[in-house]
């Protein structure tokens, strides 16, 4: 098995992919597990500006690469294990991947669509947050469509969440 590059996103019953401005908003104490645990299996993170902004990333587990043309916002500034790269969106994935090894994207929705656009994902995490309205709606059957769902977990106790993982086909360059 090669390299693996994957995304994780939480999405709100209507498609929201934010919550009062944060994904943080649509999660629950079962996604914050997996979500930790997702990590675990990864050798670093990578998000993007919009996502540096908004999301407490002054702390992490793993190397955090920040995929900017801005300055590191000042919470992430504190973060010892953060860069800042101004690349395009695939020179950065391949540059991770050489440098690290296997990488989480931890991005909102358009650079993960960007990502899976260019077939640089091989892996997507979805979680489904009984929350809503929120903000910054997707269709998300659009959003997967070329996805096949490895799996489905219904979360006890909690209806309407669920966690799907897909694979995705990447590009052969």
């Amino acid at each position: 098995m090669g390299i693996r590059v994957a995304a994780n996103l939480v999405v709100g019953l209507d498609g929201s992919t934010t919550y009062n401005g944060t994904s943080k908003g649509l999660s629950f104490p079962a996604d914050r597990l997996r979500f930790h645990r997702l990590r675990a299996e990864f050798q670093a993170i990578l998000i993007g500006s919009n996502t540096a902004k908004n999301e407490p990333y002054g702390k992490t587990p793993l190397p955090l690469i920040v995929l900017s043309h801005h300055p590191l916002p000042e919470l992430i500034k504190t973060n010892e294990r953060a860069v800042l790269w101004d690349l395009s969106l695939p020179a950065a994935i391949t540059r991770a991947k050489q440098e690290y090894g296997d990488l989480l994207v931890e991005a909102g929705p358009k650079l993960i669509a960007a990502a899976m656009g260019w077939g640089l994902l091989t892996e997507l995490f979805i979680t489904i947050s009984p929350t809503s309205p929120g903000e910054n709606q997707i269709d998300l059957h659009e959003f997967i469509v070329g996805a096949e769902e490895i799996s489905r977990e219904t979360i006890k106790d909690l209806p309407g969440a669920l966690f799907l993982h897909y694979r995705l086909a990447p590009s052969h360059d």
